[in-house]
């Protein structure tokens, strides 16, 4: 099973990126997929989240109206497009994918990548 995140780097305030993570080892669309960040000094935080058949989407207050999340199930991709990116967007993302359960009780089975740096300064 692997989850390979993609797409980090340093950008402008303002600026855009687009981050990929790659599924494979497991069934793909079965699994709902969220991404995290985690900033220096603070706490992994929920960012966005996509069910398995990618009808229903949930986003961070902080990320709303500037972040897309999507997925990809013929490519066992998930995308986070990232636009308006801010200095307080600096962090590590981590994509995540669950199963058997829910984003609010937990997932019985799910898997993380090992993170994609994202850093926001001019």
């Amino acid at each position: 099973v692997q989850l390979v995140e993609s797409g980090g780097g340093l950008v402008q305030p303002g600026g855009s990126l687009r981050l990929s993570c790659l599924a494979s080892g497991f069934a793909f669309s079965r699994y709902d997929m969220t991404w995290y960040r985690q900033a220096p000094g603070k706490e992994r935080e929920l960012v966005a989240h996509i069910t398995r058949a990618g009808d229903s989407t949930n986003y961070a207050d902080s990320v709303k109206g500037r972040f897309t999340i999507s997925r990809d199930n013929a490519k066992n991709t998930v995308y986070l497009q990232m636009n308006s990116l801010k200095p307080e967007d600096t962090a590590v993302y981590y994509c995540n994918a669950g199963t058997k359960g829910t984003l609010l009780g937990g997932y019985a089975v799910d898997y993380w990548g090992k993170g994609t740096l994202v850093s926001v300064s001019s």
